[in-house]
């Protein structure tokens, strides 16, 4: 997702996770402080049920990360139940928060986790653009991930024109390893060729 220009969130950036099991927490590097809490998917739940569309409708992020849902209110509320429930063990989502206030700045979710492989993604609100917040909060969870998935290979796709995206990619530590042809339709409707960027657990 992009990471342009906003204001700045503040000295620390606090990562809420909730597991199906219960609450777990991640480890703390660096400006990015991580506790138990709430995912991104209850926060957005808590703010009422325009507010929950209103987010999905923020043109950055129906473009390049679209809800498959739609950005109505019944496509929010569905987007909020599959963000929260973990219990199929192949996705986690996590939200990103300011941490004086827990105001929610964005998310972090990793996909498709399966024998040592898995995708992320991730988003910010326009406010927290720009001063790597996104970047910091890839890079913690992904040192979390792979010791509690087991995982040896994390790949990260953005679209090519998604230019922000790129350098969030390249400065959490994934580098670029090629371009996938008109391989994702995004919110415009109109397949786009992404970057493929990954991680492995054995990269320094």
């Amino acid at each position: 997702m992009t990471d342009p220009g906003g204001v700045r969130p503040g000295p620390g950036v606090k990562l809420r996770v909730r597991t199906g099991g219960g609450p777990a927490r991640l480890p703390h590097r660096g400006t990015c402080r991580v506790d138990p809490g709430r995912t991104a998917a209850a926060t957005l739940a808590g703010r009422g049920r325009a507010g929950r569309a209103q987010r999905l409708r923020e043109p950055e992020i129906a473009q390049w990360n679209p809800s498959p849902g739609g950005t109505d209110l019944p496509g929010a509320l569905d987007w909020i139940r599959r963000r929260a429930d973990w219990s199929d063990g192949d996705h986690a989502s996590f939200a990103v928060c300011r941490p004086d206030d827990g105001l929610l700045l964005g998310s972090v979710s990793l996909h498709r986790i399966h024998a040592g492989d898995a995708s992320i993604g991730y988003w910010t609100v326009p406010a927290a653009r720009g001063q790597g917040v996104a970047t910091r909060a890839v890079q913690e969870v992904t040192a979390w991930a792979f010791p509690q998935f087991g995982l040896h290979r994390i790949e990260l796709c953005h679209a090519v024109a998604n230019v922000a995206s790129c350098r969030v990619a390249e400065r959490a530590g994934y580098p670029a390893e090629g371009t996938l042809r008109q391989s994702y339709r995004y919110g415009d409707g109109r397949r786009y060729d992404e970057h493929l960027h990954a991680r492995l657990v054995t990269d320094v």
